[in-house]
């Protein structure tokens, strides 16, 4: 009886110690959502090559108009939002779920980890698209968010880091593969997502 209650306190005291170090709300099913928005996005984006008469999977290298290039990247930014968006609202009901804070000092050190690499990384892409190297926008947005979940995982869960390198290193393929960066883009942010994102969950949730 009393082994079984110092196991119990033992417990109780690395969960407490695990809540003042670590961001545990993270939701699993952020993830999967934030997948499915990417395919969906993804689906979209290929309409649009057929709309613009590219054949996508021809096995030629795409090159693309600045005017197609700049209607890419908002489509990249509506799908950013909606991603972000879903996490913040199955995180915050996980949160209310487990009576955790979804904002303090830990939710602040994880969001400056993640920031740093992934700001860096937009404006990269920003040049990028700025200097018209098209092809290179896709693999460098991999390798950079790739980045910010290998420097955010401190503060949270650790199979983030996980996923941030399968990120990275699907982006340095695509580097290898220029002009394919729909496919990589939506095995990257898409299926990655979806497949970590129902781990976390049966795991976490």
């Amino acid at each position: 009886m009393e082994s079984k209650n110092y196991q119990d306190e033992l417990a109780h005291i690395r969960q407490m110690m695990e809540r003042s170090s670590r961001f545990i709300s993270l939701s699993g099913l952020s993830g999967v959502v934030a997948g499915i928005v990417a395919l969906l996005g993804s689906i979209y984006v290929y309409f649009i090559f057929q709309r613009e008469g590219i054949d996508y999977f021809d096995g030629e290298r795409n090159i693309y108009t600045p005017a197609l290039a700049q209607e890419l990247f908002f489509v990249a930014l509506v799908i950013l939002v909606l991603a972000i968006s879903s996490g913040y609202i199955f995180t915050a009901r996980k949160s209310k779920k487990k009576n955790l804070k979804v904002w303090d000092s830990i939710t602040k050190k994880l969001l400056l980890n993640f920031a740093i690499p992934l700001i860096a990384g937009g404006f990269f892409c920003v040049a990028l698209w700025y200097h018209h190297y098209f092809p290179l926008i896709a693999p460098s947005m991999l390798i950079f968010y790739g980045l910010a979940l290998i420097n955010a995982e401190r503060y949270t869960l650790s199979d983030v880091k996980y996923l941030g390198i399968c990120e990275v290193v699907l982006g340095i393929i695509a580097l290898f593969w220029l002009g394919w960066g729909l496919v990589f883009w939506a095995i990257g942010f898409g299926f990655l997502h979806i497949f970590y994102g129902i781990l976390m969950y049966r795991k976490y949730d």
